[in-house]
Parts: structure tokens; C-alpha cells; sequence
């Protein structure tokens, strides 16, 4: 406040108070993106045949894969980081999609549609993959094993190859695997205690 010589009060301008920081929402997003790719996986390497009917990936494709996914996305671009708002939210529509042309058309989750689709995301995740050789070794893993994911399943439907779809499974198994390892490292690290996990140095810096 300050006061002039007529003794009228006038208020001093104040500057704005700073943003309040975000957690990283990288180990969020990493782990919704693990468990839902790990139940299709399942499914896709035929571990739930005959004690599932195979669909148990659909409701956390649209909760966790997709939503929770999406929103670690949009946290990111708050973050300024746009290796993984990019990612996040592309994979997060991925499961939204996912979801949607399963239950809502009643499409069949296997074909040349599919392939389609995990072929305009094989191409996608590749120039992803070419940019995660700049973050580090544990990223450059996740998509490394999801672009062979996508190859795999993407050639399995077009050629409606059941072993070659199990070998997709598989792999996306190992994705699933490597992407929960990710998640944990980002936790340790945020939680800043004695646990660390290693994720290796970036590849091309």
C-alpha cells in the first residue's frame, strides 16, 4: 500500500503468483500404457484361451490405457515435454479407439482392419522410436519391442496368421514388461529416495 500527500490509500500492484509445479506424469502414463497392452498381449499369445473369453483388456483400454493415458499426456504438454505428450496421448486415442470400434460397431478385434490400424501406428511409433534414441535406453526399449509389436500383429491380420499374431503377443508382452521397468525408474527417481533404477544414457546426444 502506499499513501499520497492527500492522504488517498492506493493499493500496490502485486505480481501474479507462479504456477504451482506438476508431478511427472511420466511413470503414470507409462504404467497405463503396460498393464492394458500386457491383457491384449495375453490375449494375443493365447495365455487366456480357455480361461477367458479374451476381452478382459477392453474396459482398461477405455479407463486406464485410454483416459489416464490421454490426461498424462495433456500433463505433459503442461510440462513442456513434447516426446511424451506426443506419445501419451497418441497411445491414450489408440486405446480410446480401440475400445470404441470394438463396442460400439461390434467389429471383430481381428482382420484387415486391425492391420490397418496397427500399421498406420507401426508407422507412427517409428519416427517415435528414431526420437526416443534422444531420451534414453529404457524408453528406446519400450518402443523398440512396440515397433515389433505392431509389425508383427499389423502382418498377422493382414494374413490372418495366427502364429505370427501369438508371436505379436509375445512381444508385446516384453513391451508391456519393459514399460512397467520405465514406470518404476520414473517413480524412484521422482520419489528422489535411496531406490534408483537405472534407464541407461540416450543412444544419439
Amino acid at each position: 500500500m502506499s499513501v499520497s500527500e492527500d492522504r488517498e490509500v492506493t493499493p500496490a500492484v502485486q505480481p501474479a503468483a507462479p504456477l504451482p509445479g506438476i508431478a511427472d506424469p511420466g511413470p503414470l502414463g507409462l504404467a497405463a500404457f503396460a498393464l492394458t497392452t500386457f491383457l491384449l498381449s495375453a490375449a494375443n499369445a493365447h495365455w487366456t484361451n480357455g480361461n477367458s473369453a479374451g476381452t478382459a483388456f477392453l474396459g482398461y483400454a477405455l479407463a486406464y490405457g485410454g483416459l489416464v493415458q490421454l490426461l498424462a499426456g495433456m500433463w505433459e504438454f503442461r510440462r513442456g515435454n513434447v516426446f511424451a505428450s506426443t506419445a501419451f496421448s497418441s497411445y491414450g486415442a489408440f486405446w480410446i479407439g480401440l475400445f470404441v470400434w470394438i463396442r460400439v460397431t461390434g467389429t471383430a478385434s481381428t482382420g484387415h482392419d486391425l492391420g490397418w490400424i496397427l500399421m498406420a501406428f507401426a508407422i507412427f511409433n517409428l519416427y517415435m522410436l528414431l526420437m526416443a534414441t534422444q531420451v534414453n535406453l529404457a524408453v528406446f526399449g519400450v518402443f523398440l519391442f512396440l515397433q515389433l509389436t505392431e509389425i508383427f500383429l499389423a502382418i498377422g491380420n493382414f494374413s490372418s496368421s495366427a502364429g505370427l499374431s501369438q508371436v505379436g503377443g509375445y512381444l508385446g508382452l516384453v513391451t508391456a514388461l519393459v514399460a512397467w521397468y520405465t514406470s518404476a525408474a520414473g517413480l524412484s527417481a521422482g520419489i528422489g529416495g535411496k531406490i534408483q533404477l537405472p534407464v541407461g544414457k540416450p543412444l544419439i546426444s
